[in-house]
């Protein structure tokens, strides 16, 4: 046998050797994971249900932040705490060395009156946007941080078996920052948070209460749209309702802007390549029946999930809405405000990590799953490095999803037996990229 020959075959027998040694190493790992997680979940119910009765709007989750922090710190961890107004972030340093990995909940309620019949029900109240609203965790948010916060426990106890750092990122104000304010993802980017330590990989879920208990949906590439406003402003040329030739009516050329704008998703867009959404929600004019008034405002949500596609929209948009506006006498001004980019999974992360899953939930209930055309800022996190975010079943077993209630209503509801899972994974994906991407 030729010495080159030679040497081939021991490095491939070495690698062999390692791999398997590796996949040992994470197998035994991934017991103790699902060990430890049966024995902190206690626990976890008891922080999501404290969470859930005592929810914080976004950029006001002061005490949402207080709670975290002193827990972090509790378990020896250096606490940086004020991050994009409330963030918390807390390091983890393994006992030997390799990558920095990411590990992201998102800590904010929404403005939302709870009817759900739980002990612990929030009845809190406050002003937002000047109105008087309940406040309550109506997308999950409670349950993500005390997923993460009971990852933190297990990860700790496993400090000495770690090949790398975690930092933890619990994220304000995922559901916006108030109008005038910066916040979310977006500003704890700017702020460093992905620095010192450099993050490597970032792991984000979200519970959902349409899929069931037990069960994880995830998709490479574009898995959430990107998410931008409109606001269009028509403006015509004011007179009596009785003799409307004598003017220029912004009512009815913005209902003519509006059906032109659907033609761009049904016959301008192609939606083989991947879903897009236009929408109006809100349109404003007049003051009385009998005048045809001289201005009139849209304001809407534009959805895609390809970053081509999006530029093209937004031209289309600008094209047809000032077009249709001349063909009516009208002046139209078009502002588009970009604001969640696309949550991207990156292929190869998803791709290496998808097993880990697999091996913690069972092959079955791991679903590759269509894009949706909700948003998410943790794409701030994925245009800076890799990242890769899933969804956790929340719903209870044998339920139609169609009988479920979305997020971000009354009666919003999640199975806490789900969060066993999703601490579980935040923990295996941790321990499992270490391993893979440590020398």
């Amino acid at each position: 046998m030729k010495p080159g020959y030679l040497f081939n075959a021991l490095c491939i027998f070495t690698l062999l050797l390692t791999t398997d040694l590796k996949a040992q190493d994470t197998a035994e790992l991934h017991e103790i994971i699902n060990s430890k997680t049966e024995s902190v979940f206690d626990q976890v119910v008891e922080w999501r249900r404290h969470f859930h009765e005592h929810p914080e709007l976004s950029n006001r989750e002061d005490e949402t932040a207080a709670y975290i922090a002193d827990y972090m710190r509790s378990l020896g961890m250096e606490v940086e705490t004020g991050i994009a107004h409330t963030g918390v972030v807390a390091i983890l340093e393994g006992g030997n060395p390799g990558p920095v990995v990411g590990l992201r909940a998102d800590i904010d309620g929404l403005p939302v009156k709870e009817r759900t019949d739980v002990p612990f029900k929030s009845t809190k109240r406050t002003t937002y946007l000047g109105q008087e609203v309940g406040v309550m965790h109506a997308c999950g948010h409670d349950t993500h941080i005390a997923m993460l916060m009971g990852a933190a426990k297990i990860l700790t106890d496993m400090k000495d078996d770690l090949h790398g750092t975690v930092k933890f990122i619990f994220q304000p104000a995922e559901e916006g920052a108030p109008p005038g304010e910066e916040g979310g993802a977006e500003l704890m980017v700017e702020e460093g948070v992905l620095q010192n330590p450099d993050v490597d990989v970032i792991f984000g879920q979200h519970i959902n209460s349409q899929t069931e208990v037990g069960t994880i949906r995830y998709r490479p590439e574009g898995t959430m749209a990107a998410a931008d406003r409109f606001v269009i402003t028509v403006k015509g040329k004011q007179t009596h309702g009785s003799t409307p030739w004598t003017g220029v009516d912004p009512i009815l050329t913005s209902a003519k802007i509006i059906e032109g704008l659907q033609t761009i998703i049904s016959r301008k867009t192609e939606l083989t390549k991947a879903a897009a959404v236009i929408s109006v929600g809100k349109i404003k004019s007049g003051v009385r029946n009998n005048i045809i008034p001289e201005e009139a405002e849209m304001i809407g949500t534009i959805r895609t999930l390809d970053t081509e596609m999006q530029e093209k929209i937004h031209n289309d948009i600008r094209h047809v809405a000032t077009k249709i506006g001349e063909s009516m006498g009208a002046e139209v001004e078009v502002d588009i405000q970009q604001g969640y980019p696309v949550t991207f999974n990156d292929p190869q992360l998803t791709a290496e990590m998808v097993p880990t899953l697999e091996q913690l939930a069972g092959t079955e209930n791991v679903v590759l799953s269509d894009a949706i055309t909700g948003a998410e800022d943790f794409s701030f996190f994925q245009n800076e490095v890799p990242g890769f975010y899933f969804f956790t079943g929340g719903m209870p077993k044998g339920m139609e999803p169609s009988d479920a209630a979305p997020h971000h209503t009354p009666d919003f509801y999640i199975e806490e037996e789900g969060m066993k899972l999703g601490v579980k994974a935040l923990a295996g994906l941790t321990v499992d990229y270490m391993y893979q991407n440590s020398n």
